[in-house]
């Protein structure tokens, strides 16, 4: 795969704090393919909550397949400044989920864009088709090396 795998990440609340879900895609660079769609049902939880629970899902997808180099685009502009370090996390529901995306991250290249909100669409359906159904999902449309090497290192819960 040439390129940093693309993983576009959202989440959303139905109450703030409500009925909560994260979803994600991860995009193929060269072809623009969806390679997976993922949806993390969180339960009650604000939409922060869901969205880091969102990014972790995509970036966990992401890194299966090449772990490279990935670039998350998302629409939440506070989960893309405290990730990137410009924004203090001062929650600590969120300072855990921080601290898991950075240690899945360590060592490793990855950027973090903010996208408008009507960029986000495919990650935005996933997060609400998890809300819906109250469950997590993942559908992968090509498997991913790690799958395909070790079949058990693919399995896992979602819920983060």
């Amino acid at each position: 795969m040439t390129g940093a795998l693309i993983v576009e990440a959202d989440g959303g609340s139905r109450g703030n704090p409500g009925v909560a879900a994260g979803g994600a895609v991860v995009i193929d660079p060269a072809t623009g393919s969806v390679l997976s769609e993922l949806g993390v049902y969180v339960g009650i939880a604000s939409n922060n909550v869901a969205e880091y629970n969102g990014m972790i899902a995509g970036l966990q997808a992401a890194l299966e397949r090449d772990p490279s180099e990935v670039h998350v685009r998302m629409d939440s502009k506070l989960v893309v400044e405290q990730m990137t370090g410009r924004w203090k996390i001062k929650h600590p529901d969120m300072q855990m989920l921080a601290r898991r995306a950075q240690d899945l991250i360590a060592g490793r290249t990855v950027t973090f864009e903010w996208v408008p909100r009507a960029d986000n669409k495919l990650a935005d359906a996933a997060a609400n088709e998890s809300m819906d159904a109250q469950a997590s999902f993942r559908r992968d449309l090509h498997a991913p090396q790690a799958a395909v090497a070790a079949p058990e290192a693919a399995g896992g819960d979602l819920l983060l």
